[in-house]
Parts: C-alpha cells; sequence; structure tokens
C-alpha cells in the first residue's frame, strides 16, 4: 500500500524542558516527545490529513517501543521501522530561551540507529509508489546511511516532476559530519537526485556556496530540482519553480508574527505543510503561506512532533492575513 508522504532518516526521543528560560542543570521537569526532523514531518503531514510514513531504524529498548506507539498514536505507518539491537535509541535534550536560542544536546553514540539504514533493507518499491519522498542530509553524513539515501534518490529518478516530488532538506548540523566540505560534496551526489531543495539560509551556502537567497535559488535549480525553497527566518521564505515551459516563478512570502516559544519544530511543521499544499496542487504562493504559518505555530509552542496543527489552525493563523489583503 502506498502512502502520499513518506520520509527517510532521523528518529528519537525528545526530552524537553518544561520550565523556559532555564539552563538544563537547573531544570527540574521534563516532558517525553516523538523527534527526529523526518519523523516529524511525517508526522506533521499526518495532522494535516495525509496518509504518511517514515523509513528509520530506533535501539530494540523501551524508547524504541515508545517511538512505535507514538507513531501509531499520530496515524503515521511504522512498517518501514525496524530495531538495531547493538544501538540504543537517541534521546535529544534542548534548552529554551525564547525568541531565538534553543541550544540541542544530541545523544547518539557511538551511532544513532537510523545512522545504520542499509540500501539492501529499503522497500524500493515503496519508495517509488510514495506521491513524496523525503529525506535529509543527515542521512548523507555517514556510511551505510549516506549509500541507502542515495540509492533511495536513486530510485525516485526516474519519476517525472509533475507525478510526484523528491525532496532534499538539506538539514545541514555540523555535529554529524566530519567537515562542511564533506557535506558539501555529498549534497552535490544528491541534488541531481532530487525535484526539491529546502534549506535556511547556512544550509543552502553549505549546499551550493550561495548566501544571498536568490542566487542560492538559483545555484539550487542549476543542481537539478525544479523547486528551491530558501527559508530567511524573519525575512520569511523564498521559492523559485520551474514551470514545464522553462520559465522560472519566484515567490516570496512574509513571516507569520507569533509569541515564540520553542522554535525546534518549526521547519518540520513547515516540511509537513509544504508537502501538503504540493499534494493539494496550489499555486507556489498558497503552499509557502501555509507552510510558514504551519510553522509559526509550532514555533509558539513547547513541543515539536505533538505540537504539529491542523488545517483549520492553520487557516485560522492566514485568515487576518488574507483579510488585509482584501
Amino acid at each position: 500500500m502506498s502512502v502520499e508522504v513518506l520520509t527517510m532518516g532521523r528518529v528519537g526521543v525528545d526530552v524537553y524542558p518544561l520550565q523556559i528560560g532555564v539552563g538544563l542543570e537547573d531544570v527540574e521537569t521534563f516532558g517525553k516527545y516523538l523527534g527526529g526532523s523526518p519523523t516529524n514531518v511525517a508526522v506533521a503531514a499526518a495532522r494535516l490529513g495525509r496518509s504518511s510514513a517514515v523509513i528509520t531504524r530506533t535501539g530494540d529498548d523501551p524508547f524504541g517501543r515508545f517511538v512505535h506507539q507514538a507513531l501509531q498514536g499520530f496515524g503515521v505507518d511504522d512498517r518501514h521501522v525496524s530495531p538495531v539491537p547493538e544501538l540504543a535509541t537517541p534521546v535529544t535534550f534542548c534548552e529554551i530561551f525564547p525568541p531565538d536560542d534553543f541550544p540541542l544536546y544530541f545523544y547518539r553514540l557511538p551511532t544513532a540507529p537510523d545512522l545504520v539504514i542499509r540500501a539492501a533493507e529499503l522497500d524500493l518499491d515503496a519508495i517509488r509508489a510514495a506521491d513524496i519522498f523525503w529525506v535529509t542530509g543527515t542521512g548523507l553524513s555517514v556510511e551505510p546511511s549516506r549509500e541507502a539515501t542515495l540509492a533511495a534518490l536513486q530510485a525516485r529518478s526516474g519519476r517525472a516532476a509533475t507525478s510526484g516530488a523528491t525532496v532534499l532538506d538539506l538539514d545541514y548540523r555540523p555535529m554529524f559530519w566530519s567537515s562542511r566540505a564533506e557535506a558539501t560534496q555529498q549534497y552535490a551526489r544528491a541534488l541531481p537526485h532530487a525535484t526539491v531543495a529546502i534549506g535556511n539560509i547556512d544550509e543552502v551556502e553549505t549546499a551550493v556556496g550561495e548566501r544571498e537567497p536568490r542566487a542560492a535559488a538559483k545555484a539550487l535549480r542549476a543542481a537539478g530540482v525544479h523547486l528551491a525553497v530558501v527559508k530567511q527566518g524573519p525575512a520569511g521564505v523564498l521559492g523559485e519553480r520551474v514551470a514545464a515551459d522553462g520559465s522560472v516563478e519566484s515567490v516570496e512570502v512574509p513571516p507569520v508574527p507569533v509569541d515564540v516559544v520553542n522554535g525546534l519544530g518549526a521547519g518540520d511543521a513547515f516540511g509537513g505543510a509544504l508537502c501538503h499544499g504540493l499534494l493539494a496542487g496550489w499555486p507556489l504562493e498558497r503552499v509557502l503561506a501555509f507552510a510558514n504559518a504551519a510553522g509559526a505555530l509550532v514555533a509558539s509552542r513547547l513541543a515539536c512532533a505533538d505540537a504539529m496543527p491542523t488545517p483549520d489552525e492553520v487557516e485560522a493563523l492566514l485568515l487576518p492575513t488574507s483579510n488585509e489583503a482584501r
């Protein structure tokens, strides 16, 4: 059975403080949540009514069982989630200092189970059948995950851009790489197999050497993608899409103002909403505005996966903007 949104990569358990503006050494209580960027994207898509699944691996431990329970509770297909007996399910802590300081502490040693996804174990038929397939840069950081991620992308290469989307979320996190130069090299291998690339300013600079948004979008398109999305933080989002006739549509949408509580899940909410809008066939401006609003909603909440919004919540946040435009 195929799904609309199939993601692949990082998973874990987020252990987030219930006190805001307090260092971890002084936190007294924590909440436990499902985490990992591509896993959160699958949850976000499911919350918006899309069928979704995730390809990942956990430890054979209580937190691994929690991952399955949480995925099932969110309505995300967990059939492609398998255990690695000798490794522990990763745990991630954060500190919350609004509006823009959210240090993350990853416990993924000696390695994370999601980095030992192997190419030979992939269900390539399921990968080809998904309407949208989403991978992240983290999956390219080490073997055997690197080979598996590239094999999955190559399996998608035969799909026309009009019949689905293959998304590379650049997701550059320095602690997972030996160097920025290595990340640049591996992104260059992956981009020709993607139809959509998405990243913030630092991530697109790592991928294509350009920091100015329009230059970065042009470089991503030159690398082979049909839709380049550059997230600019307080400056909003730029999207550039190549039409069937070769013309380029360029759209910028402003940020949605909210009182930020925890910005860590905003990008994943954006990703799930982007998938939703692409599947709906919306105009690019509406896709980006909807995704922006979804991200803003999660930034105004404490958790990540648990905070993913419903369609009605996103539309309600967009409504004042729509009224102002009239």
